[in-house]
């Protein structure tokens, strides 16, 4: 029967190959046979449609010929020596997204180089949102992250054995970890070596399953993560924690990215790692000069104003900004001087009298 990959993968016919790619990736995260998601039958099926449409070359074929161009069936290609290829060696089971970053695995398990290797499962990346002061921004702080994801059950400590028990060689893979799977591709049935769905690749599984987790390894729970939000990050900015993410048996753990959201303070603008604020003084404090009480993201701060200082004048605090390298920025007053709309008769006679 004729398979219609485009349909498989969830694309249009006419998707650029960005399209195709990114479509296969995000199924095969979903249905993986080591996530909770999992579903092999799912996941064969996706890869396969990926072998075939995510190349460009074999992609012609698919639209010329249909599936049949990679089944064997007749008029669609046998390839090389009636259907087998160059020996026996399958050019097209590259696993991890249908690239050539794996051919060395894929020759290393048809010469015998160690029995191949297999990728160890990962756990899904989480992400959440995390809430900032315009000051936590600036100096750092260590926040709570409260969660609730696949961890490694405490109680078995992710083995998915019950505590006292043994874990047995895997029937499936004779404790291998890895099994022989056949594939029909353009040049004909190839094996190749792939990490064994009962036991994870770990070619072990528990004699007698853990209470807790049933034997998965893991179990989802609340967690309150502490992070440490460094000094100086900006809104929108996104933190990678390594290994914050799901957990997974027999694997590493995803990682878990913080969007930060900084809230506006309506004291302080910042533009790199130079702070700016507006200060407004009076006529008298401008003319004569003053020392201004105001404020700077440390605290308290005393603002000396020359005498004769104008509006729009910058005075720069040196070393006040935000911390970047090895030192901070600064922070810089915008000096506006208020004029004042309501004066006495006295007041009004006194700046006559002055003629400025």
């Amino acid at each position: 029967m004729a398979k219609d990959f485009y349909n498989t993968l969830g694309v249009s016919k006419s998707a650029s190959q960005d399209e195709i790619k990114a479509a296969f990736r995000k199924l095969a995260h979903q249905y993986h046979p080591d996530k909770p998601t999992g579903n092999e039958a799912k996941f064969k099926e996706i890869n396969e449609a990926y072998q075939a449409v995510g190349d460009p070359e074999k992609r012609k074929k698919y639209d010329q010929f249909g599936s049949a161009a990679f089944d064997g069936s007749p008029g669609g290609g046998q390839g090389f020596g009636g259907g087998q290829g160059f020996g026996g060696f399958d050019f097209s089971g590259f696993q991890g997204g249908g690239g050539f970053e794996d051919l060395g695995e894929m020759f290393g398990s048809m010469f015998g180089g160690g029995g191949g290797r297999h990728a160890a499962p990962r756990g899904s990346d989480i992400q959440v949102d995390a809430d900032l002061t315009f000051k936590d921004s600036i100096f750092g702080v260590d926040k709570e992250l409260h969660l609730s994801k696949f961890d490694a059950c405490e109680k078995c400590e992710g083995k998915g054995a019950e505590p006292g028990t043994k874990m047995k060689d895997c029937d499936d893979c004779g404790g291998k970890g890895v099994k022989i799977v056949n594939q029909r591709t353009i040049l004909g049935t190839f094996q190749t070596k792939a990490a064994c769905g009962t036991c994870r690749g770990e070619g072990k599984v528990p004699s007698t399953n853990c209470k807790a987790c049933h034997g998965d390894g893991i179990v989802r729970a609340k967690k309150t993560l502490t992070v440490h939000i460094p000094s100086g990050v900006e809104n929108g900015n996104t933190l990678r924690v390594r290994g914050g993410g799901e957990a997974v048996r027999g694997g590493q753990s995803g990682d878990l990215f913080v969007r930060l959201h900084v809230k506006n303070d309506t004291r302080f603008e910042r533009e790199g790692s130079t702070i700016y604020s507006s200060l407004n003084i009076g006529f008298t404090q401008a003319a004569l000069g003053a020392t201004v009480e105001t404020e700077i993201t440390d605290g308290a701060w005393k603002l000396e104003i020359e005498p004769g200082t104008q509006s729009g004048t910058e005075i720069r605090v040196r070393g006040k900004g935000v911390p970047a390298g090895n030192g901070r920025g600064d922070h810089v007053f915008v000096i506006q001087v208020v004029t004042p709309t309501k004066l006495s008769r006295e007041q009004r006679k006194t700046l006559e009298d002055l003629n400025l």
